[in-house]
């Protein structure tokens, strides 16, 4: 039973999302697992300004729409990935600015690890997918596979998908997401990443090891 309070929830969150301008208008789309259902955007609805009408709740296992309203067209990757990662309650489509002029530039970075938070919270490693059609089973199946074991990926020429156990962690690695992309953006290519070395210093850290 999803209660009102969980979709007051679940709204605070997305408004939060478009306050700091990780979506614009109907951009992105935003889901929350409970139980076995999960909350999803409404197709065509704003993420920054959604509203109780515009909440879609789809069944995880096979994807029916338990209520009347139509989940985004990306609601196949988002049950996917919480299909194959019990671990991940939210997922997030967005596209933050820095990161989607990355997610255009036809010589891409490979490495974004040019502070201590992006291998800490974003990942060491981000996966590229290559373009294809938005709502495409093509792009859930890349999706869903790629982020099976990956929390962070960039999707070219479209945006970016982050997953989390949390609203918070997901929100985090966001914006962490975002900030990588706009020092590499600003810094012209002239900056510097974290060796090897160094990442595994920090993943020992901040695993209390």
């Amino acid at each position: 039973m999803i209660t009102n309070l969980q979709k007051e929830i679940f709204l605070k969150q997305a408004h939060r999302i478009g306050e700091n301008k990780l979506t614009i208008c109907s951009s992105g789309n935003i889901s929350w697992r409970i139980g076995e259902n999960a909350l999803i955007s409404g197709t065509g609805s704003w993420v920054p300004s959604l509203k109780m009408e515009n909440i879609a709740i789809c069944n995880i296992e096979d994807g029916k729409t338990i209520n009347e309203i139509k989940p985004s067209m990306e609601s196949t990757f988002h049950l996917g990935i919480m299909r194959e990662r019990s671990d991940v309650n939210v997922v997030l489509h967005f596209q933050s600015e820095y990161a989607t002029i990355i997610s255009c530039m036809n010589k891409k970075p490979v490495d974004y690890n040019v502070t201590a938070e992006i291998p800490i919270h974003v990942g060491a490693e981000i996966p590229v997918i290559p373009y294809l059609r938005p709502g495409s089973g093509e792009l859930a199946k890349a999706v869903i596979n790629a982020m099976k074991d990956h929390d962070s990926i960039l999707l070219t020429n479209h945006g970016q998908v982050v997953c989390g156990s949390t609203f918070d962690e997901v929100f985090e690695r966001a914006m962490f997401f975002e900030m990588a992309c706009r020092i590499i953006i600003q810094t012209h290519g002239d900056y510097s990443v974290l060796t090897t070395k160094e990442i595994e210093n920090l993943t020992e850290y901040s695993s209390g090891k």
